[in-house]
């Protein structure tokens, strides 16, 4: 009877063993909690200098609140790989950081990938309301809409580390009808601020003189690289890329063109704004990866 005893007892504590090494491996696969803090989103007045304190590390969520010009795209309902990105095909930009400026001619190569300052390029605050003629383009991203249907991403001048900037072309709907996804790589350590800006035209009340000048999404991209496996999945970066979200005074220009006002996100290629460029911040990240997918 002891024996019988003995081996029901053993038996037990063998299935408890087997439960618990179960649990323990399948519980981190279906976590719904654990969240990349490579890439964040940070909203700040165009008045106000980015801050290491004001920078979240939490994950990127989309503005709350805000009205829209037009409906902002999701993929929520679309299936994700293993890196966060959704599953599908897609274009691949990448966002490379180099120590040197290059010299060599990049125009019209479409090589997937533009390069910028790895320590170089001006914050957004630094940039509002400047002159965008007078405007040092190093560490800028044009931004040129390709008016085909359906219209296509193209490389068209791949160096930001010169005078002229970089370029870049996308589809004329993007902002209606693509999402984007952005993941920092690289060396640990790196980070960079990346903004949505464009121009509107000031007129002067004395000389009549119309001035361009530089508006800044007051929704800024801010990425770190940090180390672990999490911290290198896709984020959605939509609203934060594929629009300008700005505080519209009412009477104004803008206001009335937009039909809108308060805090409002514009699409790109709005008639209503104009110069519309990718500002890059860049405090030593080497490498973003960014990822477009037609939205669902």
């Amino acid at each position: 009877m002891l024996r019988i005893l003995s081996g029901l007892a053993a038996l037990v504590m063998a299935s408890t063993t087997v439960f618990v090494a179960s649990s323990y491996v399948v519980s981190p696969a279906t976590s719904s909690t654990a969240t990349a803090a490579s890439v964040t989103t940070q909203a700040a007045t165009t008045q106000a200098k980015t801050t290491d304190a004001q920078r979240t590390t939490a994950e990127i969520k989309p503005t709350a609140g805000l009205s829209t010009t037009t409906p902002t795209t999701t993929t929520a309902s679309v299936a994700t790989t293993g890196n966060g990105a959704p599953s599908g095909s897609h274009y691949n930009l990448n966002i490379i950081g180099v120590p040197k400026d290059k010299t060599a001619a990049m125009d019209d190569n479409n090589g997937h990938r533009i390069f910028v300052q790895l320590f170089g390029g001006q914050s957004a605050a630094d940039i509002s309301g400047k002159d965008f003629a007078t405007l040092s383009k190093v560490n800028k991203i044009m931004l040129v809409p390709d008016t085909a249907v359906p219209g296509t991403f193209n490389v068209l001048d791949a160096n930001a580390t010169d005078s002229n900037g970089a370029l870049f072309q996308l589809p004329l709907d993007v902002s209606a009808k693509w999402t984007v996804y952005a993941r920092a790589l690289g060396k640990p350590g790196g980070s960079a601020d990346m903004t949505t800006c464009a121009t509107q035209n000031v007129v002067d009340p004395v000389t009549g003189a119309i001035t361009q000048e530089v508006i800044c999404s007051v929704a800024t991209l801010s990425l770190v690289r940090k180390t672990g496996a999490i911290n290198t999945k896709f984020q959605n970066v939509t609203s934060e890329l594929l629009f300008v979200t700005l505080n519209v005074v009412a009477g104004s220009t803008l206001a009335t063109c937009l039909g809108a006002t308060g805090t409002v996100q514009i699409p790109l290629f709005s008639p209503c704004l104009q110069n519309d460029f990718w500002n890059y911040d860049n405090n030593g990240l080497k490498l973003l990866q960014l990822r477009f997918y037609p939205a669902s």
